[in-house]
Order: C-alpha cells, then sequence, then structure tokens
C-alpha cells in the first residue's frame, strides 16, 4: 500500500527504484511503530504522511543542486534528512536532534543507510561544517543561527512566509510543492558568507 500511494503522489513529479521506495516504506513502518511511544509525528493517515513528510522531502532531496555534505536541524522523525539520504545516495547526511529518544528512534532509522548519521545535541553545541542545512517545521527564529554556523547553504521546507522575515540569506524566489497549498521549498545562501568567503 505504501508503496502504490508513494509512486502516485509522485507521478510526474520523479520516479523512484525499488530499492529506494523499499527504504522509504520500512522508515515508514518503523515511525508508525515508534510514534506509540515517542510523539514523533501528528500526522496519521498513510496519504497525508506520504504526501507531507516523504514527498516533500524528496522534492526537496531534488533540488539539492550537487552532492555534499547536509545537516537536517531538529530532524525529529528523520525529516527530511532520512528521505533526502536514501534518495540522494551521493549526500552525507547528518540528523541533528537533541530529544534523546527522538534520537534513539533516529539511529534505529538510520540503520543500513551508509549515508546517515545521527548527532544527538542540541545545534549550538554542534562544531562540524555542512554543504547545507536542511530543516522544516521549526520556526526560522529557532534555526537561523544555526543555519548560518553550520553552512554557506540553507533549504527549508515551509508554508507560506515572507523572504524578508528570514535574515541572514539571499533567498531564492519560494519553489511550490506540487500537493497542496501553501506549501513551499526555498533555497538561500548566507549573506555573510558571501561578503566573507
Amino acid at each position: 500500500m505504501f508503496a502504490e500511494v508513494l509512486r502516485r503522489k509522485l507521478a510526474g513529479v520523479c520516479e523512484l527504484p525499488p530499492g529506494q521506495v523499499e527504504a522509504l516504506r520500512a522508515h515508514y513502518e518503523l515511525l508508525i511503530r515508534w510514534n506509540k511511544v515517542v510523539n514523533l509525528t501528528r500526522v496519521a493517515g498513510l496519504e497525508e504522511a506520504i504526501e507531507r513528510h516523504y514527498c516533500e522531502s524528496i522534492f526537496a532531496a531534488m533540488h539539492l543542486p550537487e552532492s555534499g555534505s547536509i545537516a537536517d536541524v531538529g530532524s525529529g522523525a528523520g525529516f527530511p534528512g532520512v528521505p533526502i539520504a536514501i534518495v540522494r545516495p551521493d549526500c552525507a547526511v547528518a540528523l541533528i536532534e537533541s530529544h534523546q529518544r527522538k534520537a534513539a528512534f533516529l539511529r534505529e532509522a538510520a540503520r543500513g543507510v551508509a549515508n546517515l548519521r545521527v548527532i544527538a545535541r542540541r545545534a549550538e553545541e554542534v562544531e562540524e561544517r555542512f554543504d547545507w542545512v536542511v530543516s522544516r517545521a521549526i520556526r526560522y527564529s529557532d534555526i537561523a543561527e544555526a543555519l548560518q554556523k553550520f553552512g554557506q547553504n540553507a533549504e527549508l521546507l515551509t508554508g507560506e512566509v515572507r523572504v524578508s522575515d528570514l535574515a541572514g540569506f539571499r533567498w531564492q524566489q519560494a519553489i511550490p510543492m506540487p500537493w497542496g497549498d501553501r506549501r513551499y521549498l526555498l533555497l538561500g545562501t548566507s549573506v555573510s558568507r558571501e561578503t566573507n568567503p
């Protein structure tokens, strides 16, 4: 059922090889099991979960312009980082999550995904640098400092927002996502890095 719904939702957007679809399905089943004990997501139905969690994350992965290192800040249940790692094996993805029970879930989800690792710390405590920083479902004010600290490029999955409210980055025009109203992908470059390489 998961594979059929995912393929239908991605029709006309992209087509994934069977191995990637299976890896995404395995993550979904793990998420459902863990969500009964750890509050990972409020999205309950299969259709909504596939659209909001998986399709949007895959859409984000498609818009990352090159291979490299990626930090998913406030990864929670692993979105968008886990699907990005699965569909972009050319990228090294780090899931940054300070909530220890969620980090335990992420470690379990990362098993068998060679280009995926978990950093179970607050973003402020992480000293690494990344080519890209991605995030979703987090207030910009909570992650703005981390975005600038970790890397030059940022990608946000967000609802309707004015880019003038997202200081510190030069944002490209918002890319509407194919599913639902008022869901956008934002790509930006750090202003401080542009002036001080």
